[in-house]
């Protein structure tokens, strides 16, 4: 970017000849005129062409200009250098606005077509994860997968939102008030997320995976705001027996909470109630200084550790069989050792409501109770199902009693 800041011939990234142009940046070298960013003045804007011309907008270059086509052809030999000293794959950020002025993203998913296609060609063991959020239309580009985000998409993110959302860390003050399935007063429902996922999960098909995080950079952790710790076991219990690709945000596995409070951090407050620093502090090792992340003085640290005297670690839980971290090990080997419960099996749902309750390829039969009270309801399910996780659920005859923040997994011998 320095480079191109004082050269005029340089089209590696957007730049208009007006200093003052609505929405840039005045060059900060001695190209005049002015920068495209993405979202802040630090984060200039590749350009990969604009899928519209603008007679009013001289700078814009179709995608198939110089500028657009050496970014292309850049971003290939990156991940070429990365991806030959035995990289895995690549989670993209912001997968969806290379492209822009792109109705439909149709020029954007041609750029991921592309790329995909030399991807399997080159290092087809290769992965490639999109942060865009509408799986229906990354996954045909030519992701691997695409996580369900908090915003975007044809619901607008509710189909996460509405699962563990909360009114505290990161709350977008436009977004339509949601009572979340996974909040302890059972005022919410699976059933939005149900019904998203089955509209993507048939329209993404066999050719790729609907990624379900638990938290990540930009969204308030599991442990926040009503949620607590009593209320985790039950939300693994859900994302490890349900048919898309879990990611697990770190930290997340020991139950890490969200730290409100934090002063704004490179653009991590976004509102009033939304900050995103509080999903990014240290991951806790240990009980030694700074909890085993790093070795220097905690003022030196990107950003402090959670202050709570009993803020959980690895070591702690590692050395108690009933920990969280355990549990959440014992659930991904189950879903490892039984391919019902992975991404490919099928899934019925018997009830999505409190309790939420639902068949893995017509053996593994899963309960989730993630509110205090108790509930009961009736079902067509085999007498005596054998339980291989359960807490606080329990099958008699049709009936199935879970208490407050309970979860069963059990084999149906089918």
């Amino acid at each position: 970017f320095k480079a191109s800041a004082n050269d005029p011939g340089d089209d590696r990234y957007i730049w208009a000849s007006d200093a003052h142009q609505e929405g840039f940046v005045p060059s900060p070298g001695s190209r005049p005129g002015a920068y495209l960013p993405n979202f802040f003045a630090f984060q200039p804007a590749l350009n990969f062409g604009y899928a519209q011309e603008n007679p009013a907008e001289p700078w814009r270059q179709p995608v198939d200009a110089d500028g657009p086509r050496a970014n292309r052809a850049a971003l290939r030999a990156i991940m070429d250098h990365w991806l030959g000293l035995g990289l895995s794959g690549f989670r993209v950020d912001m997968a969806a606005s290379l492209v822009k002025d792109d109705p439909g993203k149709a020029e954007t998913a041609n750029i991921w077509t592309e790329l995909r296609h030399w991807l399997d060609a080159t290092h087809p063991d290769a992965v490639l994860l999109s942060e865009w959020g509408e799986p229906e239309v990354s996954v045909p580009a030519g992701f691997h997968t695409d996580f369900f985000l908090q915003f975007g998409g044809p619901t607008d993110g509710r189909a996460l939102r509405s699962l563990w959302s909360n009114t505290d860390g990161t709350v977008n003050e436009s977004w339509d008030p949601l009572d979340c399935f996974f909040d302890p007063s059972g005022k919410g429902s699976p059933r939005p997320f149900v019904e998203a996922w089955f509209e993507a999960s048939a329209a993404v098909a066999d050719r790729g995976f609907i990624s379900l995080p638990t938290a990540n950079h930009d969204f308030s952790r599991l442990n926040c705001g009503p949620r607590s710790a009593e209320q985790l076991p039950a939300a693994f219990a859900f994302q490890l027996t349900w048919p898309t690709l879990p990611a697990i945000y770190y930290g997340d596995e020991i139950g890490m909470r969200y730290v409100p409070g934090l002063p704004d951090k490179e653009g991590s407050v976004l509102g009033p109630r939304y900050n995103r620093a509080g999903s990014r502090t240290p991951m806790q090792w240990d009980d030694g200084p700074n909890a085993g992340f790093s070795t220097a003085p905690a003022d030196h640290l990107y950003l402090p550790l959670d202050p709570a005297p009993d803020r959980p670690t690895v070591a702690a839980q590692r050395a108690d069989d009933t920990s969280l971290l355990h549990f959440v090990r014992r659930l991904i080997a189950l879903r490892k050792a039984s391919p019902e419960l992975g991404s490919d099996g099928s899934v019925e749902v018997l009830h999505a409501g409190y309790p939420f309750v639902y068949v893995r390829g017509g053996r593994y039969l899963v309960v989730v109770n993630p509110q205090r009270n108790a509930v009961s309801h009736t079902y067509d399910i085999p007498a005596e199902p054998r339980p291989l996780e359960v807490s606080g659920v329990r099958v008699d005859g049709r009936t199935v009693v879970a208490e407050g923040f309970a979860y069963g997994i059990f084999d149906l011998g089918r």
